[in-house]
């Protein structure tokens, strides 16, 4: 299978990807499999993935916890190195094209005080329900990755 099928498979095509590496195969091995792993258990318990009640919870700490995803990554690959390629192939673009500008916009909108308004609480918390259904999709993929039985739902009714 190649790079850009796997893609498909989980909706994730709107990555922007060299197309050397989107046909390249995908064959993840164990060290692929353990860092999925990892960052899947990681994702599956923060918010980047749960529902944020709108009565509960806090945008700031939202905020951070999804920001703390690339410190978790940045780790796991480099704990896992060179051997962790086809992990490495989704999990930086993931960081780089669906996290990034996420965190960049909340970290400025945050920073300038803006969180105190109730609408702009508001509008994060809907930018927020768009991100995690990306990055359940990620999840998903992760899981597939690891070669593990997706959780992803299990809490859902």
């Amino acid at each position: 299978m190649k790079l850009q099928q796997w893609l498909e498979k989980w909706g994730m095509t709107g990555l922007k990807l060299n197309v050397g590496f989107l046909e390249s195969e995908w064959a993840p091995q164990d060290p692929d499999r353990n860092a999925a792993w990892e960052l899947y258990i990681e994702l599956l318990t923060r918010i980047a993935t749960q529902p944020l009640p709108a009565e509960y919870g806090d945008e700031q700490a939202a905020l951070t916890s999804v920001y703390s995803l690339f410190g978790l990554t940045r780790d796991i690959l480099k704990r896992h190195g060179k051997y962790a390629t086809q992990f490495a192939k989704v999990a930086i673009p993931i960081l780089n094209q669906v996290v990034r500008p996420f965190t960049a916009k909340w970290h400025a909108i945050s920073v300038a005080g803006s969180f105190k308004e109730s609408a702009m609480r508001d509008a994060f918390r809907e930018e927020l329900v768009q991100l995690q259904n990306v990055l359940q999709k990620y999840t998903k993929s992760l899981a597939d990755i690891a070669g593990v039985e997706d959780l992803t739902t299990l809490e859902q009714a």
